[in-house]
């Protein structure tokens, strides 16, 4: 049985090893990947006949490369390409947390934003309407307590129906200021012709705008681009 590749982002403190141990239970190992010193845990689980391996990624505040937690996390997202990546933000700091993702939202399309410590909130007189939440990022937001197990039911059927494409992604596009949108129109192009597909395009030209140095190394390295790196 193939398994479907699940990737676990969150900002640390978020329950997110949380939600892992309960959907994969014991079915789980931990090694190195791609020659980093960061472990990276995975596990399975089967949810109405089909097979997942969940990859729980460390956690990080963001996807930039300030550290190696960083961009293991990134890189695996970008380069790994897994079917579908879950962003497990904190409720009781949502605001904050959701800016790791959006970061996603530039990465990849299928996302499903999964709001966890829901009992937390709730104790302190949150209340999240996922509703608007979901219009306004343009992909699936649903509210959980891993720690209580509640929630549950409703994510694992739309982990189903976001792969199987009942469920479209539609992730909404940063709009960001007026210079640096020319100077992304003007990059786009370039940034395709090289890159492909292997790449989100207006991803990686933010990225070349911000002069991140480690990224350009990781893209040599792995030689994706179609006529080659200076």
């Amino acid at each position: 049985m193939n398994q479907i590749r699940i990737a676990l982002a969150g900002n640390p403190n978020t329950g997110k090893s949380t939600l892992f141990n309960t959907l994969t239970g014991l079915k789980q190992h931990t090694g190195n990947w791609a020659g980093k010193t960061v472990d990276i845990k995975e596990g399975a689980f089967v949810h109405k006949g089909k097979s997942y391996n969940m990859i729980d990624l460390p956690g990080t505040y963001s996807l930039f490369s300030n550290s190696l937690d960083e961009e293991t996390a990134r890189n695996f997202i970008v380069f790994e390409k897994p079917e579908l990546t879950i962003v497990v933000p904190d409720a009781t700091a949502l605001e904050r947390n959701l800016n790791l993702a959006l970061q996603v939202l530039e990465l990849t399309e299928k996302v499903i934003v999964c709001i966890n410590l829901m009992d937390e909130a709730e104790k302190m007189g949150i209340r999240i309407n996922e509703k608007i939440l979901m219009r306004r990022l343009g992909v699936p937001v649903i509210k959980i307590s891993a720690r209580n197990k509640t929630g549950l039911p409703l994510l694992l059927d739309t982990i189903e129906r976001v792969v199987t494409g009942v469920i479209p992604c539609s992730p909404v596009k940063v709009q960001y200021d007026d210079e640096t949108e020319q100077k992304l129109e003007y990059l786009l192009p370039m940034v395709q012709k090289v890159f492909g597909n292997n790449v989100p395009a207006r991803w990686l030209s933010l990225r070349l705008l911000d002069g991140d140095e480690k990224l350009l190394e990781e893209l040599k390295d792995r030689h994706l681009s179609k006529e080659g790196l200076n």
